[in-house]
């Protein structure tokens, strides 16, 4: 029972070359129910911490060939989360900081006060505890929402986002709505030297012109009115982190020439601020705006464009890797049911035919909340496909239109007929002898009016 209490409360090694002294920090640990782990120099505290379960680390700084120091540092290239707290008789300032800054939690003086070495242990697996859970919670937070598709489109996203997160470079996403920009944003910084920090996210659309600039770089009390207080902003909070610049191309050009500007200098000033406030931020930027286009306009940088488009991602539309629809209608389905409480439901194979049929122009997000619909209002265990229609969203829209551009009757009606062809052909992938065979026409005739209408797959002519 002691031992599992010890198992529970986490097993502490403690590394020092003199043995007084690593035998008085066990008696002060195990008193208060800590198990305790030895090591008299830095290759054997390594191969204790490489072979056994260790939650925390007391490190002397001063030991005969290599060092406390070099020892942190052997520990972070392989372990960035073990708490290691330094312990020294020849502390100095200069090594306190040093060891902080090669990521120690704390650093302790010799003689060891009993208080202050308990109080820091008790922190230091605190802390660390925390850090797990808030891990183990956002991986299922985002683990709903991770990645998903074996197209080979998403397979080169997946391998492109592998090889430069680990990097600091700048990454500019673009795609439709929908399609899962942020969500590449996300995989990128979980998977970089900063998952630890801030993932702050902006939404240049959403926020007015004019307090865009306030919401990036922070204002002083008193700077506008209004202003009652000071205010950090999305640069400040992201500091060590990643900052992701959603829908970029919705920036006004006043702020743009600002983070421009904190990109190529490393530094921010508050609106009403007359200081440099220096920042180190990771950017990755998002549009699903044609932004060349922009530039051409004059509504965008070109310089700041160059800035963030370090290294390009395009994030496909759900309709050119129509081959991942199943994988994420299952992903979908699971992640409902289990989130309401309902019995696994199934969806079959003509249902996923159908699915995979569709545009969806909102992409994964439509999606998504088509399967949620379908899932929640479907009476037995197969989801039933009939509650798909009415139609995707867009749909009603491109009827609008083709009853809004007025003309002749006839007119209208080959405008009716050019869009229900398309749609048709869509849902059978432009294979022309099916679809033909769909609308019960000759495959010559579905051609002549294909050619009449200027009907095309994209990228064809």
């Amino acid at each position: 029972m002691e031992l599992l209490r010890m198992m529970k409360m986490g097993t502490v090694l403690i590394v020092d070359d003199e043995k007084s002294v690593r035998d008085s920090i066990r008696m002060i640990l195990e008193y208060e129910g800590y198990g305790v782990q030895f090591a008299e120099n830095g290759p054997q505290a390594l191969a204790r911490i490489q072979g056994g379960e260790i939650h925390l680390v007391l490190l002397d700084v001063k030991m005969a060939g290599m060092d406390g120091l070099e020892v942190l540092q052997k520990i972070r290239e392989k372990n960035n989360d073990l708490p290691v707290v330094m312990i020294s008789g020849h502390g100095t300032i200069e090594t306190a900081v040093e060891a902080t800054k090669l990521g120690a939690f704390d650093f302790l003086p010799k003689p060891l006060d009993r208080d202050k070495l308990i109080i820091t242990v008790r922190n230091a697996l605190e802390r660390a505890r925390l850090t797990e859970e808030y891990r183990s919670l956002q991986e299922r937070v985002e683990g709903k929402f991770q990645l998903l598709g074996e197209s080979p489109r998403m397979k080169e996203i997946l391998a492109l986002i592998g090889r430069v997160a680990p990097t600091d470079a700048r990454v500019l996403i673009t795609g439709e709505n929908g399609t899962g920009k942020e969500l590449v944003a996300r995989a990128i910084h979980r998977q970089s030297k900063r998952r630890d920090k801030q993932f702050v996210e902006v939404n240049c659309a959403a926020i007015p012109a004019e307090l865009i600039e306030s919401e990036l770089f922070g204002h002083e009390k008193g700077s506008f009115t209004g202003a009652t207080a000071q205010r950090i902003g999305k640069f400040e909070q992201a500091n060590g982190g990643t900052l992701f610049l959603d829908e970029i191309g919705d920036m006004s050009l006043n702020a743009q020439a600002k983070v421009l500007r904190a990109l190529e200098e490393g530094k921010i000033e508050r609106v009403g601020g007359n200081k440099l406030i220096p920042v180190d931020v990771r950017v990755i930027a998002a549009t699903n705006k044609n932004i060349p286009e922009a530039i051409k306009n004059g509504t965008f940088r070109e310089d700041l464009y160059h800035r963030l488009r370090v290294i390009p991602i395009h994030v496909p539309p759900l309709r050119e890797r129509r081959e991942d629809i199943p994988v994420l209608v299952k992903a979908f389905v699971e992640d409902v049911c289990a989130r309401n409480g309902i019995a696994l439901k199934r969806v079959s194979p003509e249902g996923m035919r159908r699915l995979e049929a569709r545009d969806w122009p909102g992409n994964v997000r439509e999606l998504r909340n088509a399967i949620e619909r379908l899932v929640i209002l479907s009476p037995g265990q197969e989801v039933d496909m009939n509650l798909l229609d009415p139609p995707a969203a867009g749909t009603s829209a491109e009827f609008e239109d083709i009853l809004g551009k007025g003309g002749t009757f006839q007119e209208f009606k080959d405008r009716a007929e050019a869009a229900f062809i398309r749609r048709q052909l869509e849902r059978h992938r432009w294979n022309v002898s099916k679809t033909a065979e769909a609308l019960n026409i000759q495959r010559s005739h579905l051609y002549t009016k294909m050619k009449k209408y200027g009907l095309m797959k994209e990228g064809e002519g």
